[in-house]
């Protein structure tokens, strides 16, 4: 059964806020209200909480333009999808419900949407199951072949005690949402994710989502290196590409491992761009010419909440045995901000590759806005970072994401159509998912 929590009128626009102009040329065009919730967070009693908001967006963009938005309706405790033209216009008169367990809390969803005229969509999600370990947590899947007018019976890959979809970073912090999902252009779909007792997983399904195999051990353990944020890319000829950090060590490194037998194996993890600090939140993205394309956040003071992260990219050319150097490409101060972090990386059909990143007032406190550049010369160089516009509302409060900031905000076609998501949160008056649309110029 599909259902709004809350009356409201229909999708709306930012009030009070002008477009803005992207670096390079182009405007963001008006804020896209997707959902609205009321604003309370109670005390943490498990999937009896009382979770009164809306949060944890993700965007996707089909080969036609089209634009698949999916987040979490706290009350609920599902997953939302709503379908939307390229300019903007929903396609479904009323939100599908994905997940459809409402004794359960679903969080921190991937999506996928491909197929003649975006029809396929295949969406990954976190469920909070307590099935007897220390944590709950379980990697659920669902597909739908019209759109997203229906979806699958929701399937758990992970089947574990662990606690699935929680990147550690500490014993006792950790982001919820460490898992994606990516597809080959045969078709085959590959997930992955990691457990608060450390390991990652990965899955594949040979069948377009019908089923997926066992999870594999690919890295971390629980006492010494618990692998947090995954993120996966698939090459034009097939290569499957890897990468993760580790939490509970402050000189954590990025770790890429490549598969080139469709995942049934991966060769030996590489370190990329090692250095003193900790690095984080690594975003991997592969254009038509299998370059590869990575950036994460990186900090020179240690590592969590309350430590100064920089935005950083790097790059390999196809066949090339190491990346380019890393190059810094945010700095907080540089934004008027303590700090930045949590990259979204995307790229179109061409040489163009987008960053889109989140903005830390206070190191230690919630985000507030969303930071973004774009490279017209397939990553040689990268325009002046701004802000997003409509993305600094003190009205609005913070930027949500309450359960994690491992997630995936950016989606660009091969046009170079930009589609960002974002939730906002401001305690007593309202909850948000917000849709922004550009195109560069």
């Amino acid at each position: 059964m599909r259902h709004r929590l809350f009356p409201r009128a229909h999708p709306g626009k930012l009030p009070g806020k002008l477009p803005g102009e992207l670096p390079g040329g182009g405007d963001w065009g008006e804020p896209i209200e997707v959902d609205r919730g009321q604003a309370y967070r109670g005390p943490w009693r498990m999937n009896e909480s009382e979770f009164h908001f809306v949060d944890d967006p993700t965007v996707a963009r089909g080969e036609d333009g089209t634009i698949a938005v999916a987040w979490a309706d706290q009350k609920a405790q599902d997953i939302r999808f709503q379908r939307y033209s390229a300019a903007g216009e929903p396609q479904l008169d009323e939100p599908t419900n994905v997940s459809r367990s409402g004794d359960v809390f679903s969080w921190l969803p991937r999506m996928i949407i491909s197929g003649d005229d975006d029809t396929e969509v295949f969406v990954l999600w976190q469920e909070i199951v307590f099935s007897g370990g220390s944590h709950g947590g379980e990697i659920y899947f669902a597909r739908s072949s019209d759109g997203g007018e229906t979806f699958s019976e929701p399937i758990n890959l992970s089947n574990t005690e662990a606690g699935a979809g929680k990147g550690r970073m500490s014993r006792h912090a950790w982001h919820n949402g460490s898992l994606d999902i990516a597809r080959a252009e045969d078709g085959t779909l590959y997930a992955a994710w990691t457990e608060y007792e450390g390991n990652l997983r990965f899955s594949r399904s040979m069948d377009d989502g019908e089923s997926f195999t066992a999870p594999h051990h690919l890295a971390g353990d629980e006492r010494r290196q618990p692998a947090r944020g995954p993120t996966l890319a698939v090459a034009p000829e097939g290569d499957i590409y890897l990468a993760w950090t580790h939490g509970e060590d402050a000189q954590a490194d990025i770790h890429l491992a490549k598969s080139s037998d469709e995942g049934e194996s991966f060769g030996r993890p590489r370190t990329v761009a090692a250095g003193p600090g900790h690095a984080d939140g690594p975003n991997l993205a592969v254009d038509a010419e299998g370059t590869l394309h990575l950036a994460w956040a990186e900090s020179a003071n240690g590592h969590g909440r309350g430590n100064t992260y920089h935005i950083r990219y790097a790059r390999r050319s196809h066949n090339a045995d190491d990346f380019e150097q890393a190059r810094v490409i945010s700095r907080g101060e540089d934004e008027g901000v303590e700090s930045v972090s949590f990259p979204s990386l995307d790229v179109d059909g061409d040489s163009g590759i987008y960053l889109l990143w989140e903005f830390f007032p206070e190191a230690a406190g919630r985000s507030r806005g969303l930071g973004f550049t774009h490279s017209d010369d397939g990553g040689d160089s990268f325009h002046e970072p701004s802000t997003v516009a409509g993305t600094v509302d003190r009205q609005l409060g913070f930027n949500g994401s309450q359960q994690g900031l491992l997630m995936s905000k950016l989606a660009v076609d091969d046009a170079g159509r930009i589609a960002v998501v974002n939730s906002t949160f401001n305690r007593g008056q309202s909850s948000h998912i917000w849709l922004l649309l550009a195109e560069v110029e």
